[in-house]
């Protein structure tokens, strides 16, 4: 009776162990790295945002469900086509279940498109475009580290609230470009401030003379740069070298990261007031985690690449809360998780698919501030979720009308 009794009961559930086994797919998790290794984002996203990944799998102890997580990556050129077709090949070739970093906005909103068609896990962390949880929302994306309103909100909101009320653009001609421009130009408007004019730049460009030129001719109080990676630092570089500065004019880096500010220098950058999700040297923790990324990257991490660890490590135990790596049960246990970790504190995944966590606003500071390498940011203030990233009421995606 006893041995009829455990066979019912095994009947019952004990096969639990085997069906979670068979409800990883191809008995393996497989995360793809999609991001821009070696152009103008490289720095920011590129090979770090791939050790950061594999840092976050490394950390989860290698396995999950009892099966192996594999970690692919490839560059996506910063094209959109390339990044589609990667993704595409990745999703019904190489049984990729979730896509990571995605590159610039334009790149990540193919990846995404792709992702939704696939119903695989597509996870934004470098693009900045508000489209990814608004108008071109899935239900199998999620928009992790920051969105345009975010960054622009912080930075435009603190100068414009200084009296540096008159602002002028220059902006990379692509969708984040375009999109962190018109973010930061609402905020400057609804403080009560004006926006002169603005100017865009190709992916591509090198030599920024014109722009700088177009820019100080303006007499804005504040030069915006809606623009990122190396065309940010160029520049950046190329404005300080024409004298805005000394000419009176602040200059706004919105895209705006820690190695930004390492290879332009604290004499260029002093007194920028940044936006960001993530500095390193803000506690213990992060000093700990990013002491470690150093060691393998020679450099610290910026707030992409530590959202890329820290996305990885939810996504890894959303898919061992669900029992599956199946899309809709994953996405499920994403949304219900909150997240704290090195990069976020009582983050949050809404039905649009934006983490809202807490941003910071910094100053960096002047040569004579900084104390030891790296040593770059004073933290002004901390934006609570609810005021950083835009109100779920004013969402466009079409998931909320369901």
């Amino acid at each position: 009776m006893k041995r009829i009794l455990l066979a019912c009961t095994a009947l019952a559930f004990g096969f639990a162990p085997a069906a979670q086994a068979q409800a990883v797919s191809d008995d393996v998790v497989k995360i793809g790295v999609l991001t821009d290794m070696t152009g103008f984002l490289a720095d920011v996203a590129g090979p770090g945002s791939l050790q950061a990944v594999r840092m976050a799998v490394a950390d989860f102890g290698g396995k999950v469900l009892g099966k192996p997580i594999e970690v692919i990556s490839a560059d996506n050129a910063n094209k959109t086509d390339i990044a589609a077709n990667i993704t595409r090949q990745w999703f019904d070739v190489d049984k990729v279940d979730m896509v990571i970093d995605l590159g610039n906005s334009a790149t990540g909103l193919a990846s995404v498109k792709v992702a939704g068609q696939k119903n695989k896990v597509a996870i934004a962390v470098a693009p900045g475009t508000s489209r990814i949880t608004n108008e071109d929302c899935t239900a199998t994306a999620v928009h992790y580290a920051y969105d345009t309103y975010a960054l622009a909100k912080g930075t435009a909101t603190t100068l414009v609230k200084a009296g540096l009320d008159s602002w002028y653009f220059i902006t990379i001609d692509f969708a984040g470009g375009h999109s962190i421009e018109k973010d930061a130009s609402d905020t400057v408007r609804a403080n009560g401030g004006k926006v002169l004019g603005a100017v865009r730049h190709p992916s591509d460009t090198t030599d920024f003379s014109s722009y700088a030129l177009q820019a100080q001719a303006s007499k804005a109080k504040v030069v915006g740069f809606a623009t990122a990676g190396k065309a940010a630092t160029e520049a950046i570089k190329t404005a300080h070298e024409f004298g805005l500065r000394k000419g009176g004019q602040t200059l706004a880096g919105l895209y705006f990261f820690i190695t930004d500010v390492h290879g332009l220098g604290l004499d260029v950058t002093q007194d920028m007031i940044v936006t960001t999700a993530f500095y390193w040297d803000m506690n213990d923790e992060t000093r700990a985690w990013s002491k470690r990324f150093f060691n393998e990257m020679k450099r610290m991490p910026t707030q992409i690449q530590a959202a890329n660890y820290s996305a990885t490590l939810h996504y890894l135990k959303a898919v061992q809360a669900a029992g599956t790596d199946e899309t809709a049960a994953v996405m499920t246990k994403m949304r219900e998780a909150p997240i704290n970790d090195v990069f976020a504190r009582n983050g949050r995944i809404r039905e649009d698919g934006l983490m809202v966590h807490e941003m910071h606003v910094a100053r960096v500071k002047k040569p004579a501030e900084s104390k030891y390498p790296w040593d770059y940011y004073e933290i002004k203030a901390t934006v609570p979720a609810a005021e950083a990233f835009p109100p779920l009421s004013e969402s466009t995606c079409a998931l909320l009308k369901k």
